[in-house]
């Protein structure tokens, strides 16, 4: 019995939190100022480009597989750890 009521509060609550998302664009509160413009940019970024990732936060994958085994080149900064 206590079982069943703790799966039922479970979905209720998931269904609770899916229903509390929006979908629309961001806006400023009312009455507040706008978000400063950044340093060396002629215009305020606009939604879509605050929420786009740039290439380094979501790189290219590369899915070119290794031919044949090749020997590594000597780093400089590859030491032991210390102690």
């Amino acid at each position: 019995m206590a079982n069943s009521r703790l799966v039922i509060a479970v979905f209720a609550a998931t269904a609770l939190l899916g229903a509390c998302g929006s979908k629309e664009d961001l806006k400023p509160p009312a009455g507040e100022p706008a978000p400063a413009i950044p340093v060396g940019a002629k215009r305020a970024p606009t939604t879509e480009e605050l929420t786009t990732p740039d290439a380094q936060a979501r790189p290219a994958r590369s899915d070119e597989l290794l031919k044949r085994s090749e020997q590594r080149e000597p780093d400089d900064f590859d030491l032991p750890p210390p102690g």
